[in-house]
């Protein structure tokens, strides 16, 4: 295995949003079976690409990148390759062992002018984003060159074939209070981790209401963040995405 298919298969797992980390020898002393350098990725499932040394060095590792991904931090581990481990080299090893490709998935319903910007930006942070609009003249990849892919349905119908999880971010920006409520209500109908809604102090009290009159318990409308995005005054669609990607910032690092 060359570098070079390492560090494509890195590029590749990180487009697909899978997780993985990365295992790198970063200093050896005396005898030691890899050099400073040396590189293995570990994917999700446990399967390797390249090695640090095998053996327990390798076992270690292993173990090391795995807990690194469900922690999401990275770690420094220190070998010494003598005797009692059951080594003649006795030299050592560091390796530094740091997660990676774990990107946000932002779901995005409604692409105008604010859906656009959130598009855009949360793209150039990290985010990998999903447009969702049932106007055709709007969903349109050509409009929307953040977004690694654009569902032309209504929402209930794309939720349906979208895998949506504890991870995953929705934000609604509909064209109208009837669609972004409705979108809200299917929302509520998954284990999505965040749900923002765009709008103002009163459009939340109004949803609200609507979801209590409907009979939706207190504990599922608190789920619902809205007016979505850190107050910073925004009043422009790119002021607006600002206020909102930095929100999705703050939560994807927690």
């Amino acid at each position: 295995m060359t570098d070079l298919e390492l560090y494509e298969e890195v590029v590749a797992l990180t487009r697909r949003g899978e997780p993985f980390s990365v295992a790198t020898v970063v200093s050896h002393r005396g005898s030691s079976p890899r050099k400073a350098g040396a590189k293995m990725l570990v994917r999700g499932d446990g399967t390797l690409l390249g090695s640090v040394g095998g053996g327990w060095v390798e076992k270690e590792s292993v173990a090391a990148a795995l807990s690194s991904l469900a922690a999401g931090t990275p770690t420094l581990l220190e070998f010494d390759l003598s005797e009692e481990n059951g080594y003649a080299c006795g030299g050592g090893m560091t390796v530094f062992v740091e997660p990676q490709g774990k990107r946000g998935e932002l779901v995005v319903f409604g692409a105008g002018h604010v859906g656009k910007a959130v598009t855009e930006l949360a793209s150039r942070c990290g985010f990998r984003v999903l447009v969702v609009d049932e106007r055709p003249e709007c969903a349109s990849a050509a409009l929307l060159p953040g977004a690694e892919r654009v569902i032309c349905a209504a929402a209930g119908d794309a939720l349906a074939s979208l895998p949506v999880g504890k991870g995953s971010f929705l934000l609604i920006a509909t064209p109208s209070h009837a669609q972004d409520f409705e979108a809200v209500r299917l929302c509520l109908g998954t284990g999505a981790g965040f749900i923002g809604l765009l709008g103002s102090r009163r459009k939340r009290e109004l949803l609200f209401k609507t979801l209590a009159d409907e009979g939706i318990a207190p504990e599922e409308r608190e789920r619902v963040v809205t007016p979505v995005g850190i107050d910073i005054g925004a009043h422009t669609p790119e002021e607006i995405a600002v206020s909102v990607v930095a929100q999705l910032i703050a939560l994807r690092g927690r």
